[in-house]
């Protein structure tokens, strides 16, 4: 069943928690910089909207030409904004949404955004909350969001001010958009978005939404581009979901370069509150996301219910000991990870089916922002052990799409497909989250899903270049990133096969699991490396190892090189010791990949190699001591504190699990493997509707930052550093003796 009101759940869930007890530790400036792709503007937890300060368009930033900088709306160098954003994406490559924004200014009435726009000051951000003062005007902007809605609060000087919604910016170039004036006090209207890397932009679809003022404005109009004025001949309005036009309305305006402004003349400082709801549906919709979620209550309320919402969801961790900075850097990264995959469907339930986007009704929660190449590897495992309930509505959201698309999703948006990225990852989080004991959904579907993927041979957009996989057992350098590729459906089909056996297909276990270890015929034993074949299987000729690192061009390989790729299959490692002449060839090449400074913190496909060592006895420590050391050099408490881009919450995931000293270094594998905790007492509250246990209890002893000497689990000597799931749902207490 859709939640009852948003209001009333927080104010539930507030009696059982102390205010601000974790929310102190969260820092939304943390990934703001050093193309972390973060922002630090108001947003719930997975909540559709989030206003965010925008500050990547204007003469006056001083990176705006670095392309990369535009994946997201806020970069902490930069000092001029030019609005408020309030459907954004968090950690992401690339550039999407950072649309319908509002700015409020004072004098007369500018509709040039390198005009009216401001530097800034007195930022402050919190889980819930941003402000700032815009200097330009004096102007004290504060912002706190619903689920579905963004609230802001103006508190004006006296004289002439102004508030502007501008449709005409955003993050990528989509045309189309629309603005009705509704009355002194309200607007409705949409935004085209959707080119996602600048990719596909025919799928691209509306945002619709619905702003409501506190007060009544004295002046109010539109304008297109170079134009103001007060009407237009025509006029939008929704037309089973999609725009169409209507003769005879008023105070409206088509195009690409529009926006609206509300004017008053105020005798001495005013304050106004702005509520935009939002919907992907429609605008009803949005005016009853608006509605619903946000009544009559003020800034002030809304603000603390959403501190309060997350202080509910941060307090499924909590830690003990470390310093302040360990604390701020735990709960940011918890918070980081709480944003993507975040709610598509409206209060009412409805949401735009995939691809088609006709509106289609959900009783569960329909997730959104399925940034699979990146998430498999830690995020969904997260989410499964601490929020398992969301996990479940994350996987049923999958299985929805594949009902309405004939596909699982890869790297889904709002409805629309990507394919950006290689691989076929949805597979691995379905069998996750399944040996995990998350089993309340339909497991023969999300089977059958999983196998066509991997079977189909035409028109197949999960595994382009299946045909040579499935012949020779990789692709080769006619398909991009044949190497990097060919690994990634290993990993998949490994996932298969251990569902598989699971489910008693005994065929398919052994069918699959063969196809899993195929990248050995890419094995180069001369160079203990892999490396790309070409189509009648000679090696590819130049072939440079370290080609491909910093998001080079290379043959065979993918946003990395030859050793940034060695060693991801995680679930062979046995095999792949066995290539390499055994655990010493193992390590000692493994130690190359972090000697050599090939080891990438800031990217995906190396990020469990630091744990490797653990699976060879005696060499543990270098585990420990490198997950520490990276920790300290990547992980901080300031903008640059993450080391790229955050990955919808992946690179913050990665965090979590090593500070609380376990991971899932095997994806699929429902296994964690053990290093040395940074906090000295971890307690995790479990979902009794899925595990057995009330809590699970990570505790550290001995030495601060020294080498594991013993383990425990529920006291009595445990001899291994691999662990399973199952071993510490049962409400356990794994201890961590240091020496």
């Amino acid at each position: 069943m859709i939640k009852k009101l948003f209001i009333v759940s927080i104010l539930i869930n507030t009696l059982a928690v102390n205010a601000q007890e974790f929310t102190k530790y969260v820092n939304p400036f943390i990934g703001t910089s050093n193309f972390g792709a973060t922002n630090p503007g108001a947003i719930a937890p997975r909540g559709m909207v989030s206003v965010s300060p925008f500050n990547v368009a204007g003469t006056q930033n001083t990176l705006e030409k670095d392309s990369r900088w535009l994946s997201n709306p806020y970069v902490n160098e930069n000092t001029f904004l030019t609005g408020y954003s309030h459907v954004n994406l968090s950690g992401v490559g690339c550039p999407d949404l950072g649309v319908i924004l509002l700015m409020p200014t004072t004098g007369d009435v500018e509709t040039n955004h390198l005009k009216y726009g401001s530097t800034y000051t007195n930022e402050t951000a919190k889980a819930g909350y941003y402000s700032n003062v815009l200097t330009k005007y004096n102007i004290k902007v504060e912002t706190t969001t619903t689920t579905r809605t963004g609230i802001s609060r103006y508190t004006f000087p006296k004289g002439q001010s102004n508030i502007l919604l501008n449709l005409g910016l955003g993050l990528t170039n989509e045309e189309g958009a629309a603005i009705k004036i509704v009355s002194p006090t309200e607007i409705e209207g949409m935004r085209t978005v959707g080119s996602f890397c600048y990719y596909k932009p025919e799928e691209a679809y509306p945002v619709y939404f619905v702003a409501k003022f506190s007060k009544s404005a004295t002046n109010y109009g539109v304008w297109k581009t170079p134009k103001k004025y007060k009407g237009a001949e025509a006029a939008w309005m929704p037309y089973n979901g999609k725009p169409r036009l209507m003769e005879g309305y008023r105070k409206e305006v088509l195009g690409d370069s529009i926006g609206s402004y509300f004017s008053y003349q105020f005798e001495k400082p005013t304050q106004v509150e702005v509520k935009i709801g939002v919907s992907y549906v429609s605008i009803e919709n949005a005016r009853e996301n608006l509605e619903q979620e946000t009544q009559d209550f003020s800034f002030e309320t809304i603000h603390q219910q959403a501190e309060a919402y997350w202080e509910q969801q941060l307090s499924k961790i909590k830690v003990e000991g470390g310093t302040e900075d360990d604390k701020t850097i735990f709960y940011t990264a918890l918070y980081h990870t709480l944003i993507h995959p975040n709610i598509l469907n409206d209060f009412n339930g409805e949401y735009p089916k995939m691809t088609t986007r006709e509106t289609l009704k959900t009783e569960n929660t329909r997730f959104t922002v399925f940034s699979f190449w990146d998430t498999y590897r830690n995020l969904h495992a997260l989410m499964s052990l601490v929020y398992p309930k969301s996990q479940s509505d994350m996987v049923k959201s999958m299985l929805d799409i594949y009902d309405e698309s004939g596909w699982l999703p890869k790297w889904e948006l709002n409805a629309t497909e990507t394919t950006t990225m290689v691989g076929d990852p949805a597979g691995i989080i379905l069998t996750d989250t399944y040996l995990k004991g998350i089993t309340d959904f339909d497991i023969e579907k999300a089977y059958e899903a999983m196998v066509k993927s991997a079977d189909a041979l035409e028109n197949n957009p999960l595994r382009p270049g299946i045909q040579p996989y499935i012949e020779n057992g990789y692709l080769n350098t006619d398909q991009n990133g044949s190497v990097s590729t060919t690994q990634e459906y290993n990993a998949t089909d490994y996932s298969i096969s251990l569902l598989a056996k699971a489910l008693n297909k005994k065929d398919d276990y052994q069918r699959f699991s063969k196809r899993s270890i195929s990248y050995r015929k890419l094995f180069d034993k001369d160079l203990k490396l892999l490396r790309p074949r070409n189509a009648d299987g000679t090696w590819h000729e130049p072939f440079d190892p370290l080609a491909g690192a910093n998001f080079t061009k290379n043959i065979g390989f993918i946003e990395g090189n030859a050793w940034q790729y060695a060693f991801m299959v995680s679930h062979d490692i046995k095999g792949l010791m066995k290539l390499m002449g055994g655990k010493k060839g193992f390590s000692e090449q493994l130690q190359k990949v972090f000697s050599t400074k090939q080891f990438d913190m800031a990217n995906e496909p190396d990020i469990a190699y630091p744990y490797l060592f653990n699976y060879v006895k005696g060499e543990e420590w270098h585990t420990q001591q490198l997950v520490h050391e990276l920790m300290d050099e990547y992980f901080q408490n300031k903008p640059a504190g993450l080391p790229g881009n955050d990955d919808t919450g992946t690179m913050s995931a990665w965090l979590i699990y090593s500070m609380m000293g376990i991971y899932p270094v095997s994806p699929g594998d429902p296994i964690y493997t053990i290093s040395t905790p940074v906090f000295d007492k971890i307690t995790i509250d479990l979902d009794s509707n899925y595990y057995q246990g009330k809590t699970l209890v990570i505790e550290k002893s001995g030495t601060e930052k020294g080498i594991i000497n013993t383990i425990q689990l529920d006291g009595k000597a445990y001899n291994s550093y691999f662990i399973n799931h199952s071993d510490l749902i049962k409400g356990s207490n794994l201890k961590i003796n240091l020496k």
